[in-house]
């Protein structure tokens, strides 16, 4: 039996608005709020939300020395489509150039890693 539901995944970032704005133009959905905090609810999904931290310093990847702090894998029918969608929303390559792996790694614009995973 478990303990807890997990309600929301958080991620900390400079600008609430415009990470949420991002993470909307990959997963769809609907913004709601702004200011210090901001959700993102994606039809028949997991909500996100953002929360503004003036200190915020993105994670490094790959750095064996530091941690990468969390990262999302996001499920897509087609990697080149879905690349090509993410670098037009404002996504940087961290670790896209095997193409022969069925993922690849990117960062948000406020520097989170995230991965494009093949179903």
């Amino acid at each position: 039996m478990a303990l807890a539901k997990l309600g929301v995944v958080v991620l900390d970032c400079p600008d609430p608005s415009a990470l949420a704005g991002f993470y909307a133009g990959v997963l769809g959905g609907s913004v709601e709020g702004d200011g210090e905090w901001v959700d993102l609810k994606v039809p028949g999904g997991q909500a996100l939300a953002f929360q503004q931290a003036p200190g915020f310093v993105a994670p490094e990847w790959p750095a064996p020395d530091d941690s990468q702090q969390f990262h999302l894998d996001l499920v897509v029918d087609d990697l080149d489509a879905a690349e090509k969608g993410v670098l037009e929303l404002g996504a940087k390559p961290l670790d896209a150039a095997d193409r022969e792996r069925s993922f690849r790694v990117y960062a948000d614009p406020a520097g989170h890693p995230f991965c494009l995973c093949a179903c």
